[in-house]
């Protein structure tokens, strides 16, 4: 899966210092303002939302927006969607299944982006199910390999903090590692971590594929094309997709 998680890091930092960092604070801040819906807008009693507001941080999304946004959401101040999650799968070429995760206030339109951006990138919606079964509900934190002070962190490091706190694996990633745990012992595993004193660029539940798809240049070019032109689509909140790239194909496709 290292493929598709150093592909999926990588990618967000680039959108940090590209045309797309609207767009992503636009999804980051949405992310904080359902979670305080959900769960009330007190961080420390919310988990969902404390490593919400954690990610909109790390990414730079200005305090006052973020603010706003649990204000909105807890309903202290108005303005807020009502925002719906909606799930799509489909595969994309070469096969590689495809998991969309909407969060929107119109039904109709994402269902018509989703399918759009879909089928003008060769790929097409499936059923229900169909695709979904290939996927686990994961909880997932990404840690820096140097922290800030310029500390170093290893792999055996991270075992020995997260081991107890219920992490199943920990992949290095180069400038990061992955530790992946049961989506119930997702905040275990970040406390863990904060507790050892080390720093940490997100903690959420994801969905991890059980099995990937290798693919060469070309196949990664069409993938990446696939997923990028969905989540071009302000109501498309995540992307998850099955497919494995190797180091040569990432650094040929750029």
């Amino acid at each position: 899966m290292s493929g598709h998680s150093k592909w999926a890091t990588t990618k967000h930092k680039k959108a940090l210092v590209d045309a797309k960092r609207g767009k992503l604070f636009a999804k980051l801040i949405k992310n904080v303002e359902v979670a305080a819906r959900t769960g009330g807008g007190d961080p420390a009693g919310n988990p969902t939302l404390y490593d919400a507001i954690q990610k909109a941080k790390k990414s730079s999304v200005p305090n006052d927006n973020i603010d706003r946004a649990v204000k909105r959401g807890s309903g202290a101040e108005g303005g807020g969607a009502e925002y719906q999650t909606i799930m799509y799968e489909g595969y994309g070429p070469n096969g590689v299944a495809v998991l969309i995760e909407c969060l929107t206030d119109n039904r109709n339109r994402a269902a018509s982006e989703v399918r759009v951006a879909m089928t003008r990138n060769g790929g097409s919606m499936a059923d229900p199910g169909s695709v979904s079964y290939m996927f686990d509900r994961k909880g997932v934190v990404v840690v820096p390999a140097e922290q800030e002070g310029g500390r170093k962190v290893t792999e055996d490091d991270l075992l020995e903090v997260v081991l107890d706190a219920g992490a199943e694996e920990v992949e290095d990633l180069g400038e990061a590692f992955e530790i992946r745990s049961e989506a119930t012992d997702l905040v275990a595993v970040r406390t863990a971590i904060q507790q050892a004193g080390l720093d940490y660029d997100s903690a959420e539940s994801s969905f991890v594929p059980s099995v990937s798809v290798p693919l060469d240049e070309d196949g990664a070019r069409k993938i990446f094309r696939l997923i990028d032109a969905l989540e071009d689509s302000d109501d498309v909140q995540n992307v998850w997709a099955n497919f494995d790239v190797s180091d040569d194909v990432m650094a040929a496709v750029g």
